[in-house]
């Protein structure tokens, strides 16, 4: 669910097709910068009804930004 979301916001984002986005795919590699994050970051918060923190977690990969929020839903 969460992979799914973060597929989603970021597909609109760059638009392009949902299937473009996997778990190993690298931010920079499409271009999304930390600010980029941080705004998709409010935008999940939003949706998952959840506070997001991203603390010292490094997020560098849609598997990094998956495993921090379903961490914090547990």
């Amino acid at each position: 669910m969460v992979f799914e979301k973060i597929a989603n916001l970021l597909a609109e984002k760059l638009e392009c097709e949902v299937s473009e986005i996997t778990m190993e795919t690298k931010f920079g590699d499409l271009g999304i910068d930390s600010l980029d994050v941080m705004e998709m970051l409010m935008s999940l918060e939003e949706e998952l009804d959840m506070e997001i923190e991203m603390g010292d977690n490094k997020v560098e990969s849609v598997a990094d930004l998956v495993q921090m929020i379903e961490s914090k839903q547990n």
